[in-house]
C-alpha cells in the first residue's frame, strides 16, 4: 500500500430488482433490471477519494490496486481532516428463505399482486395502485487491513393504495408488507381489502378540533416518531455536524422513566444487515435507556470524531459510499395492556397509522399526520376522524409518555438521506402521551 494511503475498502454488489406495477386492473410494467457495481474509498493523507465503476473483478489484484491509485489520487486533493475509529469485525448469518422468490416466475408474481389490488376495489373505491418489488443483493467487500466478506440478501415486499370517492371528497386507505425471509405475495388479499375498507370509512369520518389533548399513537405512528424524530437525531454525522438536538446530551434524561429507545441491525425485520458497509460487526445499540440518553450511532468516522456510541450502523444504496444510517429502529415494550391505555387516555385522540411528515433534528421539532384516528370519551373509543396531525418538540415529547405498551410492531419501509434510498423498519408498542398538540380542521 503506497505511503499516502492509509486505508482503502472497496465493496461490490451485484444483483437484480424485480418491479410489477398495476394501476386499476392495468400492469403498468413488469419487470426484472440487473446491476454490478463498485464503490472503492480510500483514505489520504487527510480526506477520502471515492470511485464508483461497474463490473469490478474483486479478484483481480491488478484491477483493484489501479483503482486503488485512482482513488487515492482523488483523496490527495482533499483538506478533510478524517480519522477511523477502530471496530470489532464479523458477518451474521442470513436468515433461511421460507420461498425463495427467485423459483416464482415473473406471471405468477404479477397474478398474486392483481388479487390484492382486485381485492382492494370495495365499493366506494375510485382507484387503486399495487406496486411488487424484489431485491437480490450479493455482496462482496475486502480491505485493506485483509478484511474480506461476502453474502447474498433477498427483500420482497409490495405496497396497496386505495382512494375512495364521493361528492368531490376523497380518502385514501394504503397498506404495504416487506420481508428479507422470502417470497411474500401468497394470502394477502385481506391488506388489499382494509386498505380499500379504509379509504371507504373515512369519507363518513369526522374533522377533529385541533388543540392540546391526550394521544394515543399505535404503533405504526409511534414508530414513525421514533426512527424520523429520535433516530435521525442520535445519528452522528448530524450530532458531528451540530445538526441534532441530541448534540452533548449523554447522560442526560430526555425521556420518561423506563422508556428504551434501540436501533438493531441484527433483528431479521425489513432493514437487517449481516454487517454494515465498512465491514464492521453489527449490534444492538440501546439509543436511550430508561429515559437516559447513551449512545449514538456511528460509522468508523464519525465514531473518532463524535465518541459515545459503536459503529456497525454505516450503510450504503448500490454503488454510493457508506453514510451513518438507521436499520431497524424502535422502542421496546413496556407493561401497559392496551385497554389499560385507552381507559387512562379518559378524553383524547387514537391516531393510527402514518401519511408522512417532517421532522427539524437541529431545532427538535416535528409533524407528522396521521392516517386516521378515533375520539377517546370516557375511556372508550367512539367515532372515526380524518385530517388528524400530531406535532411538538422531540423532549418534551418524550418526557410527555404517561404509558408505554406491551404490544411492539414494527413496520417496514425505506429511509432517504444524503440521495440514497435503504430498508429500513421501525415500531413501538401503543404509547399514551400527555399534553399532545393534534392538528385539525374541526369546529
Amino acid at each position: 500500500m503506497a505511503a499516502d494511503v492509509r486505508y482503502y475498502d472497496i465493496r461490490c454488489v451485484r444483483g437484480e430488482v424485480t418491479l410489477v406495477d398495476i394501476d386499476n386492473g392495468v400492469i403498468e410494467s413488469a419487470g426484472t433490471s440487473f446491476f454490478d457495481k463498485a464503490v472503492i474509498r480510500v483514505l489520504g493523507p487527510k480526506g477520502w477519494g471515492f470511485l464508483t465503476r461497474d463490473h469490478v473483478d474483486i479478484d483481480s489484484k491488478r484491477e483493484v490496486d489501479a483503482l486503488v491509485a485512482a482513488a487515492a489520487r482523488l483523496a490527495a486533493v482533499t483538506a478533510d481532516e478524517i480519522d477511523l475509529a477502530d471496530a470489532p469485525r464479523g458477518v451474521l448469518s442470513v436468515p433461511p428463505l421460507a420461498e425463495d422468490p427467485r423459483d416464482v416466475d415473473l406471471e405468477e408474481k404479477t397474478r398474486l399482486l392483481a388479487g390484492i389490488e382486485e381485492a382492494a376495489r370495495v365499493d366506494g373505491v375510485a382507484n387503486t395502485r399495487a406496486r411488487y418489488t424484489e431485491g437480490i443483493d450479493a455482496v462482496r467487500y475486502l480491505d485493506s487491513n485483509g478484511n474480506e466478506y461476502s453474502y447474498e440478501a433477498v427483500r420482497s415486499g409490495f405496497s396497496v393504495l386505495a382512494i375512495a370517492s364521493r361528492n368531490g371528497v376523497m380518502q385514501m386507505g394504503s397498506e404495504r408488507d416487506h420481508i428479507t425471509t422470502g417470497f411474500n405475495l401468497r394470502g394477502k388479499q385481506d391488506l388489499g381489502r382494509k386498505a380499500g375498507e379504509v379509504a371507504v370509512s373515512l369519507l363518513d369520518a369526522k374533522l377533529p378540533k385541533g388543540g392540546p389533548r391526550r394521544a394515543v399513537l399505535d404503533p405504526e405512528l409511534a414508530g414513525v416518531f421514533t426512527h424520523e424524530a429520535v433516530g435521525h437525531a442520535s445519528e452522528g454525522d448530524l450530532v458531528r455536524e451540530g445538526a441534532s438536538v441530541l448534540g452533548g446530551k449523554i447522560g442526560e434524561a430526555i425521556g420518561c422513566p423506563g422508556l428504551v429507545i434501540v436501533d438493531d441491525p441484527t433483528l431479521h425485520e425489513f432493514g437487517f444487515m449481516p454487517v454494515d458497509a465498512e465491514g464492521v460487526a453489527v449490534e444492538r445499540t440501546e439509543i436511550i435507556r430508561d429515559g437516559i440518553l447513551r449512545s449514538y450511532i456511528h460509522n468508523r468516522e464519525t465514531l473518532a470524531a463524535v465518541g459515545n456510541g459503536v459503529a456497525g450502523h454505516a450503510r450504503a444504496e448500490h454503488g454510493a459510499p457508506p453514510i451513518v444510517r438507521m436499520s431497524n429502529t424502535f422502542i421496546e415494550n413496556g407493561d401497559a395492556a392496551y385497554d389499560e391505555i385507552i381507559s387512562e387516555c379518559r378524553d383524547g385522540i387514537l391516531l393510527i397509522g402514518s401519511r408522512g411528515g417532517q421532522v427539524d433534528p437541529g431545532r427538535g421539532v416535528f409533524q407528522f399526520n396521521a392516517e386516521y384516528g378515533y375520539l377517546i370519551e370516557g375511556g372508550e373509543m367512539t367515532d372515526m376522524v380524518r385530517d388528524v396531525s400530531l406535532s411538538g418538540e422531540i423532549l418534551s415529547t418524550l418526557h410527555n409518555i404517561a404509558l408505554i405498551g406491551n404490544d411492539r410492531k414494527m413496520s417496514p419501509g425505506y429511509c432517504g438521506k444524503g440521495g440514497q434510498s435503504v430498508p429500513v423498519s421501525d415500531g413501538a408498542p401503543h404509547l399514551l402521551l400527555e399534553h399532545a398538540t393534534i392538528g385539525g380542521r374541526g369546529e
